[in-house]
């Protein structure tokens, strides 16, 4: 799934990494806990997340996911966002919880890391 389909299905507002919405997406990884994040990662996942500190886009970095999105409403400062956009993490935001975010990319036929 191309994460132009993410932003779409899920209503997302991109913060940085417009230009990389072409990017694909294997799996979800769903988690509050970064040391879950980087126990379970694959390359390949979208990374969603509450936490919207700095730990969160470095994690993602290290797990090799293709984007991340914020689930909440929950935005990151503008240090994070520019730390992402360093490293080329394209960083979405929703407006949806946890539990519906991952259940429609579910119904859209990705599956979980774990």
């Amino acid at each position: 799934m191309h994460l132009s389909l993410v932003r779409d299905i899920l209503k997302c507002e991109v913060l940085c990494g417009e230009d990389q919405m072409d990017l694909g997406v294997i799996t979800v990884l769903a988690s509050d806990m970064m040391s879950d994040v980087l126990a379970f990662a694959e390359p390949g996942a979208l990374l969603v997340t509450g936490l919207t500190n700095s730990q969160s886009v470095r994690t993602a970095d290290i797990a090799d996911a293709v984007a991340i999105v914020y689930i909440r409403g929950k935005r990151p400062d503008d240090a994070t966002v520019a730390l992402a956009r360093q490293l080329s993490i394209p960083v979405l935001v929703t407006e949806l919880g946890m539990v519906d975010t991952c259940r429609i990319l579910s119904s859209e036929g990705l599956q979980g890391v774990c």
